[in-house]
């Protein structure tokens, strides 16, 4: 390799659950390729401008031992320097903070090229939107976000080769949700019955696929966040979300009576109180030979953008080709004609997440 090669300078912001992840999927790439600079979370950044020297497992540690009090702005000062000494910088940002994610456009116009799993930045109000892709074109930083919807799925970068090479969008319909994909896979099948809405909820807590409190999953947000990061990358609805994810037509499944509770065991000691009110949707559901999926849907023929509990025949893909908490995404297009692509897999975990976020820097490369 050239000793003029220079590597691809890397501050990691969020070295959690998912941060952790990317961070021992990065060191186990070639050591040329990429250099870590930076290690952050809310509280200390360990910061060395020629590379921190780690190892898959020495990372931690070592940060445990060496990382300092240091502010988001500060860091960004010294990141610009690096950018000033040309060398190619990326900032990647494992958290969901809101704080992180409106420090984008500063990051780019100082040149540092952004990728990030965080859905805030991308599915806020339009003002926050048009300063990150201003401030990207202004610099010439890039922004990559495939993880923000459907972790390591290629559905962003799918959508975007699709637009830019000229095919004509006119539906984007699916299962975005792996904690609404994991409740309705169980609760609502072809056979008649079936458990409870509170108990199929309550294993879902207990085996990680829900928040703490799971009415941050029910209440359909999430799923509004995706649909408006997608509805953003079709050029005739860029502006057509003009609060983000709040201008989204979305159904909550949080019953009125709930909506206030502060803590989730509240929220599962009362839930029970309206099974009865869910058992009739599916029951209402199985008459017509159909189940019940939570989809997020974008007719940009109809400029329609909504998340809603919504009915499927019995052999309908949502009905037969679901399983866990996987996600399936079908995009209607000119091109493809009346049978859509169709992306499946894994829409959740640590694993997968990370995996999209080092597909997005190896972009980069």
């Amino acid at each position: 390799m050239s000793s003029l090669y220079k590597p691809i300078l890397v501050a990691v912001v969020g070295v959690g659950l998912v941060g952790g992840e990317f961070v021992n999927q990065l060191l186990a790439l070639p050591k040329q390729q990429f250099q870590i600079v930076s290690l952050s979370t809310s509280k200390a950044t360990l910061f060395a401008a020629h590379g921190i020297a780690v190892t898959h497992d020495s990372w931690r540690p070592t940060f445990q031992q060496s990382a300092l009090p240091k502010t988001l702005p500060a860091l960004a000062g010294e990141l610009l320097e690096l950018v000033k000494a040309g060398q190619k910088v990326v900032l990647v940002d494992n958290t969901s903070s809101e704080g992180v994610a409106k420090m984008y456009p500063d990051f780019l116009a100082a040149g540092v090229n952004v990728i990030t799993p965080n859905k805030k930045a991308f599915s806020a109000d339009q003002a926050l939107f048009e300063k990150i892709l201003s401030a990207s074109e202004q610099s010439g930083a890039r922004y990559l976000n495939e993880s923000t919807v459907g972790a390591g799925l290629p559905i962003i970068s799918t959508l975007k080769d699709l637009v830019a090479t000229g095919d004509t969008i006119t539906k984007i319909e699916g299962v975005f949700s792996g904690t609404m994909s994991y409740i309705f896979n169980n609760f609502s099948t072809s056979a008649a019955g079936g458990p409870s809405f509170s108990s199929v909820v309550k294993v879902a807590r207990e085996n990680g696929y829900t928040e703490p409190h799971p009415g941050d999953d029910l209440n359909g947000a999430d799923v509004a966040r995706k649909l408006t990061i997608l509805s953003r990358t079709i050029p005739t609805l860029r502006a057509s979300l003009p609060e983000g994810y709040k201008s989204v037509q979305t159904r909550s499944l949080v019953p009125t009576a709930l909506d206030n509770l502060a803590t989730g065991d509240e929220f599962m000691a009362r839930l029970p109180e309206f099974d009865a009110e869910f058992d009739a949707l599916r029951a209402d559901a199985q008459k017509e030979g159909k189940v019940l999926r939570y989809v997020g849907v974008v007719d940009v023929e109809n400029g329609v953008i909504k998340a809603s509990l919504e009915k499927y025949e019995n052999t309908h893909a949502f009905a037969t080709s679901l399983g866990g908490s996987d996600n399936i995404i079908m995009f209607y297009t000119k091109r493809y004609g009346a049978r859509p692509l169709i992306i499946q897999g894994a829409g959740a975990g640590a694993a997968v997440t990370a995996m999209g976020v080092l597909s997005d820097l190896l972009k980069l490369s």
